[in-house]
């Protein structure tokens, strides 16, 4: 059964920007050539792992803070539909971070499920489980097979977007992560941490009709 795990750090891309100096970051794509992928928006929040009976953010032993208040209720209403040794990762957007976002559909996107035997589910079992549970997935950007000319010709508004994710379309284990999934990030992309967390907490903006629960 798979206890409660940290999620992996995800490499950058080689055209990726904002790499910081103690960033992995890979020296070629070749290791999507000739695979499904799906690209989608990397957003500006809080990594958060949701289990059946608990959740924490990156770190194992994170402790509460009025930022994570929000989708603790969350772990709270929907926990039960988690299989026992399951989770479910995503971002925690509630707080404002160093984009302001105005028209979210929740304040948590789902982007990953792991089953009891640390496998990741594929984009099509995910996109499922995020309609069970009732929370948003990231914005689609692209879906076909991987093709690094047309990825890097994405065009990406550093004003509004923090990057793009690629995963592979199909599952994977937990110690294969860093070959299936990678990501851009802007140039100048602010690090998420004490900074954000030592501020007042600015909730993000919902979409027009959205009403948080």
């Amino acid at each position: 059964m798979t206890d409660r795990q940290k999620y992996p750090r995800t490499p950058h891309l080689p055209w990726s920007p904002g790499a910081g100096h103690d960033d992995a970051v890979w020296s070629h794509a070749q290791r999507f050539a000739g695979q499904e992928v799906v690209v989608t928006e990397k957003l500006d929040g809080e990594n958060t792992t949701l289990y059946r009976t608990g959740l924490h953010a990156r770190s194992l032993d994170s402790r509460p803070h009025p930022s994570r208040d929000w989708v603790k209720g969350l772990q709270g209403r929907i926990g039960y539909l988690i299989p026992e040794g399951w989770r479910v990762c995503g971002e925690n957007l509630f707080a404002r971070h160093s984009l302001a976002y105005v028209g979210l559909e929740g304040y948590f996107y789902l982007f990953s499920v792991w089953n009891e035997t640390n496998t990741c589910l594929s984009w099509d079992d995910t996109l499922a489980w995020a309609e069970t549970l009732g929370v948003p997935t990231p914005r689609q950007l692209a879906r076909g097979l991987w093709d690094e000319s047309e990825l890097r010709a994405l065009e990406i508004d550093p004003e509004q977007t923090e990057g793009y994710v690629v995963r592979t379309v199909q599952g994977f284990a937990y110690a294969q992560f860093q070959e299936h999934v990678a990501k851009y990030v802007r140039r100048g992309h602010v690090q998420t941490g004490t900074h954000w967390m030592h501020q007042a907490v600015t909730p993000n903006g919902l979409r027009l009709g959205e009403v948080e629960p």
